[in-house]
């Protein structure tokens, strides 16, 4: 990262001491990808909002979480779903003390103290969600919470929203909420960039089955892009989780198979994916 970006960064940090320190939470992996990173820091220091999109396994929520740690921000997560209503974002009533309060949801939390709000799945969201994200990403940076007083937006609160393209149940959002964001498209992953994330991952994998998992992956990720299989085999988690089977002594076949070859619950699609398995791991 640029030492101006770092300095800044730096700056930020030291003006706002995050609470809810539990939530700041190290990222499984690193994000890799240095131009990337360096536009979604720069636009959340100038204190917006950011949209990722782009296909599966890009890195978007990788990305997510390396940039509330970099903040070191609390984190809060909405993954966005037919039932999700504004209740799920800004809270529900509870009593205590004798009285009823509101318990705040995971966008009302981030505002209050100043967290990143991680929104995956945002173009899944409904109509009552999109309409209290509008009003939660307006220039006032207040909430208005119906029987209670309004919410005002910590400086230091931003949200990050992901989205994927294509998938079951998305929908395309509309210009006022794009509207409300900085957009920034994530790039396929190269084999380069899989490969260092593997290993950073798996640190004790061997070469042969990093390169076996990448050449597995990059081949899948080709029949998705040309509309021969689904998106559903493209899963960098399962891939993750196969090589961490294999390195502990797992056949490599057969750790293929339960974490990718086998969520192909259509009968045609699992003999596309098992076809392309059996190229790289006999």
């Amino acid at each position: 990262m640029r030492d101006d970006l770092k300095l800044r960064l730096e700056k930020f940090k030291a003006c706002y001491p995050a609470e809810a320190s539990g939530r700041i939470v190290k990222p499984p992996a690193a994000f890799i990808g240095e131009e990337i990173l360096e536009l979604a820091v720069s636009a959340l220091l100038q204190g917006e909002n950011i949209l990722l999109c782009g296909g599966k396994a890009t890195g978007k929520n990788i990305l997510a979480d390396n940039l509330a740690w970099l903040f070191a921000r609390p984190v809060y997560n909405i993954s966005f779903h037919v039932n999700t209503d504004s209740s799920t974002l800004i809270g529900t009533d509870t009593f205590a003390g004798g009285e009823v309060r509101l318990r705040g949801g995971p966008v009302a939390e981030a505002a209050r103290c100043g967290g990143f709000c991680i929104l995956d799945e945002i173009n899944m969201a409904k109509n009552d969600a999109v309409a209290v994200m509008h009003a939660v990403l307006d220039y006032r940076r207040l909430i208005d919470v119906p029987g209670y007083d309004c919410i005002p937006m910590h400086p230091a609160a931003r949200f990050i929203a992901t989205m994927n393209y294509g998938y079951a149940g998305t929908r395309e959002l509309n210009e006022a909420l794009v509207s409300r964001f900085t957009v920034i498209r994530m790039p396929a992953l190269q084999p380069e960039q899989l490969r260092r994330l593997l290993l950073a991952a798996v640190p004790s994998a061997s070469e042969t089955h990093v390169g076996r998992c990448i050449g597995l992956f990059m081949d899948l990720n080709e029949k998705a892009v040309n509309g021969e299989i689904s998106t559903h085999p493209v899963d960098l988690r399962g891939m993750l989780a196969a090589l961490r089977m294999m390195t502990d002594g797992m056949r490599p076949k057969d750790a293929v198979d339960i974490n990718i070859t086998n969520k192909c619950f259509d009968e045609y699609e699992y003999q596309l994916v098992r076809d392309v398995v059996m190229t790289r791991f006999v």
